[in-house]
């Protein structure tokens, strides 16, 4: 069976029995017909995934890679901020009338800094360091951008990302501020797992440890009755994942260069209320 799916049904057990519940509160999430979005909550809630062993994707209903793939190189590797940029509509609501999400994500990312090896991005920082100064332990990404937030279409729910290469095994921890856990878990998962992937083939190592790490990690009160079902679902391995070996500069990576073999899951759960 998938790890990711054990791990998920355990995580969703945890909040729905012990989480605390934010209903009598005042919370600024609304759904579409402009009531209160309560939700159950947990503190704290940590996922270990083992990248060597393979690859965290849901089984107990489907997750799109290639569509969250699509948004992390939307963030990191073309730096963009501009819906349009997007094969999927799923910031829209967040964006101006500019068609942009403000300052934020890909903004951030493309925003250059003078580091002591030089002026660049954060991006481009990594992929230095982790080609010249692998074992350091100050590679690391923050889209936190104070001066920024009132500039932005949505603060960064996940916002940094810190790298750690053991031997030839390239770590990450993903830290989220907060987390819709039907909605974005194993889609932030898989995207940072495959984020992970790339970066360590073009330094020319392998991947190991991906952890999340999640300081509000919630259900919606609309979403009981769906995750319950969820996570009685059957279970399936893991699909199998590869990436184009050929491709050897972070910046030629498409989504046409990840494969996804065996990938057996449930029927896909459709229309689930988005709180914003």
């Amino acid at each position: 069976m998938s790890k990711a799916d054990i791990l998920f049904v355990d995580m969703c057990r945890d909040i729905l029995d012990n989480g605390y519940s934010s209903e009598g509160q005042t919370v600024r999430a609304r759904w579409e017909d402009g009531t209160p979005a309560h939700t159950i909550k947990q503190f704290g809630v940590v996922g270990r995934y083992d990248l060597s062993e393979e690859f965290p994707a849901l089984t107990l209903r489907p997750t799109y890679i290639k569509s969250a793939v699509d948004e992390i190189l939307w963030i990191w590797q073309k730096k963009s901020n501009k819906t349009a940029d997007l094969k999927s509509r799923i910031w829209d609501q967040w964006a101006d009338e500019n068609g942009t999400i403000g300052k934020a994500y890909g903004y951030q990312m493309g925003i250059k800094y003078q580091f002591p090896f030089g002026e660049m991005d954060q991006v481009d920082a990594v992929l230095w360091q982790l080609k010249n100064t692998p074992y350091s332990r100050r590679i690391l990404t923050s889209m936190y951008n104070f001066s920024d937030l009132t500039q932005m279409g949505l603060e960064p729910c996940a916002y940094s990302m810190t790298f750690n290469v053991t031997g030839d095994r390239l770590n990450a921890v993903l830290n989220q501020r907060s987390q819709d856990i039907l909605t974005a878990n194993n889609w932030n998962v898989v995207q940072y797992a495959v984020l992970v992937h790339m970066l360590a083939q073009v330094s020319g190592l392998k991947p190991g440890q991906f952890i999340q790490v999640i300081a509000d990690a919630h259900i919606y009160d609309r979403h009981v009755d769906i995750v319950r079902e969820l996570i009685e679902r059957p279970q399936y391995p893991a699909p199998k994942f590869t990436l184009n070996p050929d491709v050897k500069d972070f910046y030629e990576f498409t989504t046409d260069d990840i494969l996804i073999e065996d990938y057996e899951a449930n029927p896909q759960i459709k229309d689930i209320p988005v709180a914003v």
